[in-house]
C-alpha cells in the first residue's frame, strides 16, 4: 500500500545525503568507519532503540592535526607505490629467464675471454630481440649493414626505446591502480546494491565528517523542489504537498549532522512528522457516536453520498457487517430508487450479511424511504440507520437539490462522503464539492488497498477540514478497516507489510 509515496520520501534521502556527502568529499572533511548503514524505513520500525558504537565516532580534531594525517597519509602512499615499481622490475627480469639461458651459463665457465664477449653479446642480441615486436624484428634485418658506430647508436635508442615503454606501463599500471582505488572508494557509498539484514541495516557504508556540518537552505532547496513535483504528480493536493515541503525545509535546516546515519534519521523524522500533521484530522469514531446515541435511546443515522461507481453500496454492506459483528443492529435504507438495478444490488448485500432492509418502488421518494428507515430502527430499537443514496456528479443540480431534501427529512447525524482512492485527485475536488453543497462530516476511501500513489489519502482530509472514518482494503465484507492516523503513518514509513506490522502492535 502506497509504494509510491514511500519510494518518493525515500529518495528524499538519499538525495540529500549524496548531496552532503559530495561537499564534505570536496572539503576533505569525510572519512569511512566501521559500522551499519541503516536504511530509510528501519526507523519507520517498532523496536527497541539500537545504541550506536560510540567508539566508531571519529575524535574531534584541529586543523592541524588534520594537515598533519593528511601528509603521512601521502608519505606513506608515495612509499608503497615506490616499491610497487620495484617489485614489478623484479618480477619482469626474473620472467626475462629461462632454462636455456641458465644452462648456456653453466656453458661459459669453461671459455675463453675472447670467446665469451661474443657469447655474452650474442646473449645480449637475444634478450633485446625477445623485448621487441615484429616490427622491431624487421628494424633489427635491416641493422645488419650497419657499421660499428652506427651499430652502438641503434643500440642505444633500442634502449632508450625500451626503458620508455617499461617506464609508461608502469605509470600505466599506478594509474590504473589508482582509478581502481578511487572507483572502490566511491563505490562504498554510492552503491545501492548492499544487501540488508532484516532489521534494514546494511554493513559498511557508514560516513563521519571529521567537522560536524549543519545542513542549510542550499542544500534542500532543489531537493524539496523535487520532492513537490513528485507529489503533484502522485495525486497529492498542491496545498498538501506546498505544507509538507515547507514543514520538513523547516525540520531539516540547521541540524548539525556527525554521521552519514545523522541524515538518514533526520530527514524520516522530518518527512514523518510533516505528514502526521496533514493526515491526522480531529473527528469522534463512528463508534463513539453510536453509544452515545444508544445512551440516548435513539438510533445513530448516516447518511452516504458520492458519485457513481465509487463503491457506496458495497461500503453500506460492508459497515452493517462490522457493526453487526460488534453486537450492534443495524438496519439499511434503500435510497437509491433513480439507479436501475440499485435496490437489487443493496437488497442483495443486506441479505447477505444478515440485516433489514427498507425499500420502495423504483422511482419512488428517496426521501419517504430514509424517513421510514429511521422511524423503524427507533420502534425496533435499532442503533444503526444506513442510508443509500444514488450516485450523482457534484455539476448535476437536480440530483444534488434531491439529496439535500434527503438530508433535511431524515435528519442525519452523519453525512459520508465515499470516494474512490485510486482517482486520487478528482476524489479530493469531489469531496471538495459535496462539501460546499450538503456540508459532510466524514471521509470513506474504497480500494486504499490498491492504491500505491496514496494521494487522496494524503489529501482529502486536508483539504475539506474534515476526517477520514474509514478505509476499504479488500472485496469481501471484512475488508474495511476503521481509520487510524497512527496506523496511516506506519503504513507510509514501513516497509513491514500490515501482517507483521499487526504482530508487532500486539
Amino acid at each position: 500500500m502506497f509504494e509510491s509515496l514511500k519510494k518518493k520520501f525515500s529518495r528524499t534521502s538519499e538525495k540529500l545525503e549524496e548531496e552532503l556527502i559530495e561537499e564534505a568529499e570536496k572539503e576533505n572533511n569525510l572519512q569511512e568507519e566501521s559500522g551499519k548503514r541503516f536504511s530509510f524505513f528501519s526507523f519507520g520500525r517498532k523496536k527497541e532503540d539500537v545504541e550506536e558504537d560510540e567508539s566508531n565516532l571519529l575524535p574531534e580534531a584541529d586543523d592541524e592535526e588534520v594537515d598533519e594525517e593528511i601528509e603521512e597519509s601521502i608519505g606513506t602512499e608515495t612509499e608503497e607505490a615506490e616499491e610497487k615499481v620495484e617489485e614489478k622490475k623484479s618480477r619482469f627480469w626474473s620472467r626475462s629467464k629461462d632454462k636455456s639461458d641458465e644452462e648456456e651459463e653453466e656453458d661459459d665457465e669453461d671459455l675463453d675471454d675472447d670467446e665469451e664477449e661474443e657469447v655474452v653479446e650474442e646473449k645480449k642480441s637475444r634478450f633485446w630481440s625477445r623485448s621487441k615486436d615484429k616490427s622491431d624484428e624487421e628494424e633489427e634485418e635491416d641493422d645488419e649493414d650497419l657499421d660499428d658506430d652506427e651499430e652502438e647508436e641503434v643500440v642505444e635508442e633500442k634502449k632508450s626505446h625500451f626503458w620508455s615503454r617499461s617506464k609508461d606501463k608502469s605509470d600505466e599500471d599506478e594509474d590504473e591502480d589508482e582509478d581502481e582505488e578511487e572507483k572502490e572508494e566511491k563505490s562504498h557509498f554510492w552503491s545501492r546494491s548492499k544487501k540488508e539484514s532484516a532489521d534494514g541495516e546494511a554493513s559498511g557504508g557508514i560516513f563521519s565528517f571529521v567537522t560536524e556540518k549543519t545542513i542549510s537552505e542550499k542544500h534542500v532547496e532543489d531537493i524539496l523542489f523535487e520532492l513537490e513535483m513528485e507529489l503533484l504528480q502522485g495525486d497529492v493536493a498542491m496545498e498538501v504537498a506546498t505544507e509538507v515541503v515547507e514543514n520538513v525545509k523547516e525540520n531539516l535546516v540547521g541540524k548539525k549532522i556527525k554521521r552519514s546515519n545523522d541524515i538518514t534519521e533526520y530527514t524520516f523524522y522530518a518527512l514523518r512528522d510533516a505528514v502526521a500533521e496533514i493526515i491526522d484530522i480531529p473527528g469522534k469514531s463512528m463508534t463513539e457516536m453510536i453509544e452515545e446515541k444508544k445512551a440516548a435511546g435513539e438510533p445513530l443515522v448516516v447518511m452516504f453520498v458520492g458519485i457513481n461507481g465509487t463503491g457506496k453500496t458495497t461500503t453500506i454492506g460492508k459497515l452493517a457487517n462490522y457493526y453487526l459483528k460488534k453486537g450492534y443492529t443495524p438496519v439499511i435504507a434503500a435510497s437509491d430508487t433513480f439507479r436501475a438495478g440499485a435496490i437489487e444490488q443493496v437488497t442483495y448485500h443486506a441479505d447477505n450479511v444478515g440485516v433489514k432492509i427498507i425499500k420502495h418502488q423504483k422511482g419512488s421518494d428517496p426521501a419517504a424511504v430514509a424517513y421510514d428507515a429511521v422511524e423503524h430502527a427507533k420502534a425496533q430499537g435499532k442503533e444503526l440507520v444506513l442510508i443509500d443514496t444514488a450516485g450523482r456528479m457534484q455539476t448535476n443540480t437536480n440530483l444534488m437539490d434531491e439529496m439535500k431534501k434527503i438530508k433535511r427529512v431524515s435528519k442525519p447525524d452523519l453525512v459520508i462522503f465515499v470516494g474512490d482512492a485510486l482517482t486520487g485527485n478528482d476524489a479530493t475536488e469531489q469531496a471538495k464539492k459535496f462539501n460546499e453543497a450538503i456540508d459532510i462530516d466524514g471521509v470513506i476511501l474504497t480500494k486504499a488497498d490498491a492504491d500505491s500513489k496514496g494521494g487522496a489519502s494524503l489529501s482529502i482530509g486536508y483539504v475539506i477540514k474534515k476526517p477520514i472514518m474509514f478505509l476499504g482494503v479488500g472485496q469481501g465484507y471484512d475488508d474495511i478497516k476503521e481509520y487510524d492516523a497512527e496506523w496511516m503513518l506506519n503504513q507510509l514509513f514501513s516497509d513491514v507489510d500490515e501482517e507483521e506490522l499487526a504482530a508487532v502492535e500486539d
